[in-house]
């Protein structure tokens, strides 16, 4: 019975586990906290895969998103660790420039208006799965969304300007 759930906990990590990354990597900011991140939501699952496992993506998502939320209060008790030098920037993508302004916006939002972005917008889900998968009302997701955009645009000036010039060209 453990080689079955072995097999297919591997198989679904192998399959699916790029995507989890990236929705990891939107709630983290950088990739180092993304797969600490993942790989807590993962032994998680794990420990309950026999109930999970026809749909243990969404479980997987929730986990990433609560446990994200709980390390942003975590570490505002927590003082920074300054370091010595800087780590190197990666840019992908076709604007690394607007893409670095944007993630930078990003982390600027609460927890709980970055995790209403992430799901409406990264994830693709409607006000009410949203609302579900946070536990709150579809109301309150409407609203965070609107002045998570809001308070984007206040901080990446043109934004609407720049990121239609960036869909034209994809």
């Amino acid at each position: 019975m453990a080689e079955v759930t072995d097999r297919e906990f591997t198989a679904f990590v192998n399959e699916r586990g790029g995507a989890l990354l990236r929705v990891a990597y939107a709630l983290a900011g950088n990739q180092h906290a993304a797969e600490d991140l993942l790989q807590n939501a993962l032994a998680k699952a794990y420990a309950r895969w026999p109930r999970i496992r026809g749909d243990a993506e969404p479980y997987v998502k929730r986990i990433l998103y609560h446990d994200q939320i709980s390390g942003w209060r975590r570490r505002s008790r927590r003082a920074e660790v300054p370091v010595a030098e800087l780590p190197e920037r990666s840019a992908a993508g076709p604007d690394p420039d607007l893409r670095l302004l944007l993630r930078d916006a990003l982390r600027a939002l609460p927890p709980r208006q970055r995790a209403v972005l992430t799901l409406r917008y990264l994830e693709d889900l409607s006000v009410e799965q949203t609302a579900a998968l946070l536990g709150c009302r579809a109301g309150t997701v409407a609203s965070q969304s609107a002045k998570a955009l809001a308070r984007l645009r206040q901080l990446v000036p043109g934004l609407d300007e720049l990121t239609s010039r960036t869909e034209v060209t994809r």
